[in-house]
C-alpha cells in the first residue's frame, strides 16, 4: 500500500522537504517568514534573484531584503491570506531593480493568529538600473488606478470606479454607504467631475452637523422677514447647486419631518424657501451618504421607506481601508507623493519596522486615519527617512513587541476576522473549499468561523 505524504514527511522532515522543493526553483526568489515577519528560509533562488546572501537575510525583517520599487504588498498576507500574481518592482542589493511576479500564502491558528508565511518571487526581466535620473520613490505600481483623486490597486474599488463612470453620464440620484471616513465625498465629487455637471457648482452639506431648526433654510433659502434675524433673502445649498450636484452627507440623520420635504423636492424638482410661497425650480444632480444601514433606520422607524428608495436609485458601497487589498500601499503612496511637493520636508524611504506598523495596522478610522498618520509623520519629523518613532501613538507602540501590537490594534480581531472571511469568500465566487485554502485554514475551522460570524 503507498505511502502517504504524511509518512514521507516523518522520515525525512518537513524542514528538509521544504529547503529541497526551494531548491528546486533556482530562477526564482522562495523564503518564508515567522508570525513577526522575520525571515526563517532564504533559498538560493532568493539569493541569484535579490543578491542578498543566506547570512543577511535570516533572522532579519523580511522588508530589510524584499526592497519594493513599486509596491509594499508583502505584509498583506498577514491580512487577506494570500497573494496571487501581483507584480510587483524590487531593488536588488546592488541598487539595481528587478521586475517580478508574486505569489504567497499565509498560514492562521485556530485562534486566527497570523503564524508565518511562503512567498515566491518570479523575476519576469532582467535586473535593471534607473534611467532619467532619481526615480519617484512613490511610483504608483502598474495594477493601480486613479479616478480623480480616488486611487485602488483593490478589484472591488475598481468596479465602483467603472459604475462611478457609467452613472456619470446619466443623473441617476446616488446614494453612497460606507464607514466614517473611507471616502465618500471623494467618491460624490468623482462622480460630479466626471459628469456632464462639472463645470456647475458642487456643494456638500454634512446633515448631522445642523441643527433641526436651521435645515431648511440651509437647504431650501428663506425670504426676508421668515424668521427673527432673516433681515434678507438667502439662497439654500439646493439652489446654490442649480446646474451641479448637491451631496447630502450623513443623510441618515435627517428628522422626519425634513425627510419628507426633501422627498418632494426629489420628485418634484422644485424647492419652496421658508417664509416664501412661491415654488423655485431647481435642476440639482442629489448624491447622498451615510454610515448607517438604511434598511435598519426603516425598520426602527427613523427613515422614510419612501424616500430610502428614492435615494437609493444607484447604491455604491465603499468598503472600509481593511478590506480593500493592496490599497493601504497605494494610498500610502499617494499622501506621501501629495505632501512631498508641499513639503518643507521630503521623505525618500521608510524604515521596515515603520511600514510593518503601517500594513499591520486595522485602520479603523480607513483613508482619513492613514492620511492623517502621514501628515503626522511630516509634522514630527525631519528626516528622509519616515521612522517608527514618528507615527501616531497607536501605531509606534506597534514596533515595540509582538504583545504590543496586537494590544494597539483599535479594529476588534473579531471584525478584522468577519472581514477576511467574507473578503476570501468574495476572491473566490463563494467557494468554501477554496476560501478556507487561500487563508490557510481547513475547511472544517473555515465553516466554524464562517458561522461564528453568521457569514
Amino acid at each position: 500500500m503507498p505511502e502517504s505524504l504524511e509518512t514521507l514527511l516523518d522520515r525525512v522532515g518537513p524542514a528538509d522537504a521544504f529547503r529541497t522543493l526551494a531548491s528546486l526553483l533556482p530562477d526564482a526568489a522562495v523564503f518564508a517568514v515567522d508570525a513577526e515577519r522575520n525571515v526563517v528560509l532564504w533559498s538560493d533562488g532568493a539569493e541569484k534573484v535579490l543578491g542578498y546572501g543566506r547570512d543577511e537575510a535570516v533572522g532579519r525583517l523580511c522588508l530589510s531584503s524584499i526592497r519594493c520599487r513599486t509596491c509594499t504588498i508583502g505584509c498583506g498576507i498577514a491580512r487577506y491570506g494570500s497573494i496571487d500574481d501581483v507584480e510587483i518592482e524590487l531593488y536588488r542589493a546592488d541598487e539595481r531593480w528587478i521586475p517580478t511576479r508574486k505569489f504567497a500564502r499565509a498560514f492562521f491558528g485556530e485562534d486566527d493568529a497570523f503564524l508565518g508565511g511562503i512567498e515566491v518571487l518570479v523575476p519576469t526581466g532582467p535586473p535593471r538600473v534607473e534611467e532619467g535620473g532619481a526615480a519617484d520613490p512613490f511610483a504608483m505600481p502598474s495594477d493601480a488606478e486613479q479616478f480623480h483623486d480616488l486611487v485602488t490597486r483593490d478589484a472591488g474599488m475598481k468596479r465602483a470606479f467603472q459604475t462611478l463612470r457609467n452613472v456619470a453620464e446619466t443623473d441617476a440620484t446616488v446614494l453612497i454607504h460606507g464607514e466614517s471616513g473611507s471616502g465618500k465625498e471623494l467618491v460624490a465629487r468623482a462622480l460630479h467631475l466626471e459628469s456632464h455637471r462639472a463645470a456647475g457648482p458642487f456643494v456638500a452639506v454634512n446633515c448631522a452637523a445642523l441643527t433641526p431648526g436651521l435645515l431648511e433654510s440651509e437647504l431650501f433659502g428663506h425670504v426676508r422677514g421668515a424668521f427673527t434675524g432673516a433681515v434678507k433673502d438667502r439662497k439654500g445649498l439646493f439652489a446654490q447647486a442649480d446646474g451641479g450636484t448637491l451631496f447630502l452627507d450623513e443623510v441618515a440623520e435627517l428628522p422626519l419631518e425634513m425627510q419628507s420635504k426633501l422627498l418632494r423636492v426629489l420628485e418634484e424638482r422644485v424647492v419652496t424657501p421658508v417664509g416664501a410661497s412661491a415654488e423655485l425650480p431647481v435642476d440639482v444632480r442629489v448624491v447622498a451618504a451615510t454610515h448607517r444601514a438604511l434598511e435598519q433606520e426603516v425598520r426602527a422607524g427613523r427613515f422614510r421607506e419612501d424616500l430610502m428608495y428614492r435615494l437609493r436609485v444607484v447604491p455604491i458601497e465603499v468598503p472600509p481601508l481593511r478590506a480593500r487589498q493592496g490599497d493601504v500601499d497605494v494610498l500610502l503612496r499617494h499622501f506621501l507623493r501629495r505632501f512631498n511637493e508641499t513639503g518643507p520636508r521630503r521623505i525618500a524611504t521608510i524604515a521596515p519596522e515603520a511600514m510593518r506598523a503601517l500594513l499591520d495596522h486595522a485602520w479603523p478610522g480607513n483613508v482619513r486615519e492613514l492620511r492623517n498618520a502621514v501628515e503626522y509623520a511630516f509634522a514630527v519629523g525631519r528626516g528622509e527617512e519616515l521612522l517608527p518613532s514618528e507615527l501616531p501613538p497607536e501605531l509606534a507602540s506597534r514596533t515595540a513587541s509582538a504583545e504590543s501590537r496586537s494590544d494597539a490594534v483599535a479594529e476588534p480581531a473579531e471584525s478584522t476576522e468577519r472581514a477576511r472571511l467574507r473578503e476570501a469568500l468574495r476572491l473566490e465566487g463563494g467557494r468554501v473549499g477554496a476560501a478556507a485554502a487561500r487563508l490557510g485554514m481547513s475547511r472544517a475551522t473555515f465553516w466554524r468561523k464562517r458561522r461564528k460570524h453568521g457569514l
